[in-house]
């Protein structure tokens, strides 16, 4: 199955895009950027130099995901969400001088399998994003966010569990977690929940 670009997209000779994929009008997507098969690229977003993007990932119109993010497979990036790049950004050097790409290093926002970003959050590199885990829409990460995990707020701060079929997780005791959609049963653990 082949991929499939509106000529509006610019989608750059060296990025890979897999089989399947649809890469939607306005969409931008750099040098040496890497799309999973699968995935739909919305309106107007913007993929970044190198971005590493798995299998079946959904980006929203007008999502803006820098350089050097690494989405795994499953993600999804919601309407205008934002993953930041630089972790202290300025426009000039402190003599003045417009800074150029050698004056800074490029840091990233790693999204494991299956995690969620809400509409208009924003990912402040360097963070990783745990599996399964879901961002709330207009959230500012911060730090790490673990697996499972539902974070919400400026600055984010976790509010719940969620299990893989997005829905908050119930307390079932003895340190497990249940989903009211699925029965799945979920442990916590040092990197956030497991299934048990």
């Amino acid at each position: 199955m082949a991929h499939r670009i509106q000529p509006t997209a610019q989608v750059h000779e060296s990025a890979a895009i897999g089989d399947g994929t649809s890469v939607w009008e306005l969409a931008q997507v750099r040098e040496g950027a890497s799309l999973g098969a699968g995935c739909v690229i919305g309106r107007g977003a913007y993929i970044g130099t190198g971005v590493q993007i798995g299998d079946n990932v959904k980006i929203q119109n007008y999502a803006l995901v820098y350089e050097p993010a690494r989405l795994a497979d499953g993600v999804f990036i919601g309407p205008a969400a934002v993953l930041t790049n630089d972790h202290n950004p300025r426009a000039v050097g402190v003599d003045g001088g417009r800074k150029g790409a050698a004056d800074w290093e490029a840091v990233g926002v790693d999204i494991a399998e299956g995690a969620s970003i809400g509409a208009r959050a924003v990912c402040v590199a360097p963070v990783r994003i745990g599996r399964w885990a879901m961002v709330a829409a207009g959230a500012v990460v911060t730090k790490d966010v673990p697996d499972h995990a539902l974070v919400m707020g400026v600055p984010a701060r976790r509010a719940g569990w969620v299990g893989r079929s997005g829905e908050r997780l119930k307390e079932a005791g003895d340190g497990l977690w249940e989903c009211p959609a699925t029965g799945e049963r979920y442990r916590e653990s040092a990197a956030g929940l497991e299934l048990a």
